[in-house]
């Protein structure tokens, strides 16, 4: 095997060895797809009933809530930010979109205004771009750190989800269909081709998502600002814009999470989503994302995502308390950040 010449050009059997890819970094790179794997294939041998295809769509339903959080904190992180309100926004949309489809009622007219479905779903969205947007705002223009900014929003939702149901919950989301509104029934229970419409929605937020982030110029910025933010500024990238636009989109992400989560109980409460936020944050971080900002793929999220839900929903089948299923899920965010650090090094340096 020929050695570089003098003249210092390598050969090409250098430049294959410089190549190499270690098995280590494989399994670093890849630690999410093979955690699946084993998850898919321990459980399997555990219970019968786990690797069965009408299983793996319930399992996948359950993963479609925490995917669409998940897609919406990986742009945040991947800025260099945090959103802990993800989970307070998800309850207070959810609450909104049940008293709306209780009906508005207007006591000066005497009549009460049963609105379509589209347009509780509009204005639901809404309410998460406002909430996400105030975060930006907040982050961008005044500069508290968004650990506060999110920390407080996420109190002042889930109060006012509080406020006002009274603590209660709405249990009928029918609609009134002889009025044009049919409730939320086929977002949660509807299938398209035999696989859940919630799942579809995922996967069609998923594809948007990685193609904003790797074909546009916005995804080039995000990437840029969460890196460097001082260097992404002085190279003309609009970091505030980036910030507050990415904080927005949490929001309305948190709000579909939301409206999928009441269709699949058909019932909305104020305490929905609670701790959500950091399950979230676990699948970014156990699809490799780095907490620092600048590095994170919608692919290794959403296969994190499926880490999180099918060990969780793995456990259940087996019966195994919901207290070892709380150390089990803690254990697996510890060793995923562990690695992470082994990857990206203490600096944040790429390997």
């Amino acid at each position: 095997m020929t050695q570089p010449s003098a003249n210092g050009i390598s050969s090409p059997a250098a430049a294959v060895r410089g190549t190499t890819i270690s098995p280590i970094k494989l399994l670093l790179k890849g630690r999410a797809f093979f955690a699946l794997i084993t998850i898919i294939i321990v459980f399997s041998f555990l219970s019968p009933n786990y690797l069965t295809v009408s299983n793996l769509l319930i399992m996948s339903s359950h993963v479609a809530i925490y995917g669409i959080l998940a897609i919406g904190m990986l742009v945040v992180i991947l800025s260099g930010g945090i959103d802990l309100s993800v989970g307070s926004i998800l309850a207070l949309c959810g609450v909104v979109a049940g008293a709306l489809m209780q009906g508005v009622e207007l006591t000066p007219l005497g009549v009460i205004l049963f609105p379509p479905v589209w347009a509780v779903v509009v204005l639901t969205c809404a309410l998460g771009a406002l909430l996400g947007a105030l975060n930006g705002i907040l982050i961008a223009w005044f500069r508290v750190p968004a650990f506060v900014t999110t920390l407080g929003v996420m109190y002042m939702a889930r109060g006012i989800a509080l406020l006002q149901t009274n603590g209660l919950t709405y249990n009928n989301l029918a609609g009134r269909p002889e009025l044009g509104n049919t409730g939320f029934d086929w977002l949660g229970f509807n299938r398209l081709f035999g696989v859940p419409i919630s799942v579809l929605v995922l996967a069609a937020l998923a594809v948007l998502t990685g193609l904003m982030l790797s074909r546009s110029s916005f995804g080039r910025w995000l990437y840029a600002a969460g890196g460097n933010e001082n260097a992404a500024d002085l190279s003309g990238v609009p970091v505030k814009r980036v910030k507050i636009t990415v904080y927005t989109l949490s929001g309305i992400l948190s709000a579909i999470a939301g409206l999928v989560l009441c269709s699949q109980l058909t019932s909305a409460g104020p305490t929905a989503g609670t701790t959500y936020e950091l399950t979230a944050i676990a699948a970014v971080v156990i699809g490799g994302a780095a907490l620092t900002g600048g590095r994170g793929t919608v692919r290794g999220t959403m296969l994190g995502a499926f880490v999180i839900g099918f060990l969780s929903d793995g456990l259940v089948i087996i019966g195994v308390s919901s207290y070892w299923q709380t150390v089990f899920t803690g254990a697996v965010i510890v060793l995923a950040v562990l690695m992470n650090t082994i990857q990206y090094g203490a600096r944040g340096v790429r390997q």
